[in-house]
């Protein structure tokens, strides 16, 4: 049985089942969005005719990397390799493209591996409940697209200062919307809404700083993805040498322990904001790399696996998102011999994307890696949700010139250093999982025996491994169900 899912409740399944076919809804498994090749040829045929942000149940079949936005159906891995030209250094970086998934970021993913093993379950009843979502934007979007797809009542919990497009989105999409007080560094703001939210029953809280599902969807779905792109390279001299990821919620970068297990040489490095440098220093602060959460280290982080962190300056990545966005920007990346083709594909990289990009040219530095290694990372969603940080940019800094563009790629790029940067040793890694006592511990409920066992390899590879298979079989019996 599944350490996750504690008990069946038939009942409940059976209303939730009769709810759904009444809605027309069928729910994919994680094989199926890994591998769309195993979705029924009757769903991939309708797939043509909805658009990827429509609210229609077939669009959680879309909640996988493979989405082709041509043809509406699916293709290959949706990736970005940034060319040395802008990088600097030899080492191949690639990262995986969010933008391309329904609501424009991944976290749909990561909502989707926390609801369904509940929803297929029982332990939630959307006749009853309602999923609250706390969240620094992303996730609590992704929440509420997929309880939309769903027929879920949602409530989206996330800081008052984050971007106008994500308040605007979630309103549309029909989310009850609580904003806490600060920025994305104020994590424990949401926390206390949560408890405050859970004295009514009827609220069942989707933690993604604590929900298994949330590393499990990107083990199962994310890794795979990266694993095949790198298969697809097609050149056995290379070397799958880092996995780069901003911690967040440390649900991606569980990507990194599903490539680690097939490359045991691969080293998982963790990102944050330097000025919040929670990992790296034990530190606080407040930042502007919109998505990664801070100030605790989530309950779901394998630290144990973690190889190196590296802090990143925000303002680095503020000018960064200038100089790929802006006309003068872009003239002067091609002036460096940056092709036409890939700059029009640098706005695939959001704020937090061009975080995880300057941590890769990091590790590469750090670790003097060269022609053939491969760093992977994600880029987690694109400018297109961060509109208005642009404007806000423009007001506060005026016009970009060639002037500034000039200073900061030579400054947030060329010069990008390995300051900031520090390889793990066994102590320092049980010295940052130690910290999840203060906050899991002491504030949240967990017992120390649970966060002792965390520190055996084996809860993970069980977790990450043996979990997919009971949900699995879950959303098998759930969708026989559902066709009667």
């Amino acid at each position: 049985m599944s350490t996750i899912i504690k008990q069946l409740h038939p009942d409940v399944i059976r209303r939730t089942a009769r709810r759904c076919r009444e809605r027309g809804i069928v729910i994919p498994t994680f094989s199926q969005l890994r591998d769309p090749s195993l979705i029924p040829p009757s769903v991939r045929a309708r797939l043509g005719g909805v658009r990827l942000s429509d609210v229609d149940p077939l669009n959680l079949f879309r909640i996988t990397w493979k989405n082709d936005l041509r043809t509406g159906r699916y293709g290959g891995v949706n990736h970005l390799e940034i060319p040395p030209a802008v990088t600097g250094v030899k080492a191949r970086v690639i990262g995986l493209i969010g933008s391309y998934f329904p609501t424009g970021a991944h976290k749909v993913g990561a909502a989707f591996g926390c609801l369904v093993p509940r929803l297929v379950s029982g332990e939630f009843d959307p006749g009853v409940h309602r999923a609250a979502w706390p969240s620094t934007g992303n996730f609590c979007r992704g929440g509420a697209f997929d309880c939309a797809l769903l027929d879920c009542a949602a409530i989206a919990i996330l800081p008052e200062e984050m971007s106008r497009e994500r308040f605007e989105w979630l309103k549309r999409i029909g989310a009850t919307i609580i904003a806490t007080p600060g920025s994305e560094s104020n994590v424990k703001a949401i926390y206390d809404k949560c408890w405050e939210l859970k004295r009514d029953p009827a609220n069942v809280i989707f933690n993604q700083f604590e929900e298994f599902g949330n590393p499990i969807f990107h083990y199962n779905v994310t890794g795979p993805a990266l694993e095949e792109v790198f298969a697809g390279l097609g050149d056995g001299r290379l070397r799958a040498a880092a996995f780069v990821s901003a911690t967040g919620s440390a649900g991606t970068i569980a990507a990194g322990d599903f490539l680690k297990a097939r490359h045991p040489g691969l080293k998982i490095v963790a990102t944050e904001a330097l000025q919040c440098p929670t990992l790296l220093r034990n530190g606080f602060g407040a930042h502007r790399i919109e998505g990664i959460g801070d100030k605790h280290v989530p309950w779901v982080h394998n630290v144990r696996n973690t190889d190196a962190v590296a802090a990143i300056d925000d303002e680095d990545c503020m000018r960064i998102v200038r100089l790929f966005n802006e006309p003068a920007g872009r003239e002067h990346l091609a002036s460096l011999g940056v092709a036409r083709r890939h700059l029009r594909r640098l706005p695939l990289l959001g704020i937090s994307g061009v975080c995880n990009l300057l941590a890769a040219i990091k590790a590469a530095k750090y670790f003097e890696l060269g022609e053939r290694d491969v760093i992977f990372t994600v880029f987690t969603d694109s400018m297109q949700l961060y509109q208005s940080r642009l404007a806000e940019l423009r007001a506060q800094r005026g016009p970009y010139t060639e002037k500034a563009a000039v200073a900061d790629f030579a400054g947030a790029v060329a010069h990008q250093s390995v300051d900031y940067f520090r390889e793990l040793s066994y102590a320092d890694r049980k010295a940052i999982h130690n910290l999840k006592y203060f906050t899991w511990v002491e504030q949240q409920g967990r017992t120390s025996e649970e966060l002792d066992a965390q520190w055996d390899p084996e809860f993970w590879r069980a977790m990450f491994e043996g979990e997919v298979v009971h949900f699995e079989r879950l959303i098998a019996a759930f969708n026989r169900q559902v066709k009667g």
